[in-house]
């Protein structure tokens, strides 16, 4: 296996630590006035589901773990399962909404994911980084309020609430980025 450094770690990149598998979930390269750098992060066991935050140095080095990435299509949910249809062979594959992360919140039906999983046990869902998704509840804007960077609270269609400037209006389609939750633009008909 390829061995990566502390110094290499990027949101989403898998390593091993203690013989699991360690998805980094947030990391902050730290140069102190003082003694040496050090990486901040904040890490997920994609088995049991625990955060940990541990600060390393950039030089630790680490397995890089593989993963096995495929497409689905996200098909509907029961309560606390989602069902995913792998386009090849039909096959419906039942997950929990313990898995599925926090972007998820922007997936509707049919839209084509990519389930993530380690030694044959699916650990979470990637959704595409892009998402266009209707605004079903905004408050309307005040005309003559242009101040600059003001936003507002809208319901989309998925349930998800964003903030979005104050020209944006029910039944307009935005562009969503799924990895930051942030409002990118209107999606031009």
């Amino acid at each position: 296996m390829p061995t990566i450094t502390a110094g290499d770690f990027r949101k989403g990149m898998i390593f091993e630590m203690d013989g699991k598998p360690m998805l980094v979930v947030d990391f902050q390269h730290v140069k102190p006035g003082k003694g040496a750098a050090f990486v901040r992060t904040k890490y997920k066991n994609v088995i049991s589901g625990t955060i940990r935050e541990e600060s390393f140095n950039p030089s630790a080095k680490f397995e890089q773990v593989s993963v096995e990435r495929r497409d689905a299509e996200y098909s509907y949910n029961d309560g606390d399962l989602y069902y995913f249809m792998d386009p090849e062979t039909f096959d419906m594959v039942p997950l929990n909404a313990d898995v599925l992360g926090d972007a998820f919140k922007f997936a509707k039906e049919n839209t084509m994911c990519k389930l993530l999983s380690y030694k044959g046990t699916v650990f979470t869902v990637e959704l595409p980084n892009f998402m266009e998704l209707e605004v079903i509840e905004a408050e309307p804007g005040v005309k003559g309020d242009t101040a600059t960077n003001v936003t507002k609270a809208a319901k989309l269609e998925t349930g998800a609430t964003v903030q979005v400037p104050l020209f944006i209006n029910e039944g307009e389609k935005i562009q969503i980025d799924t990895r930051t939750g942030e409002y990118l633009g209107r999606v031009k008909e």
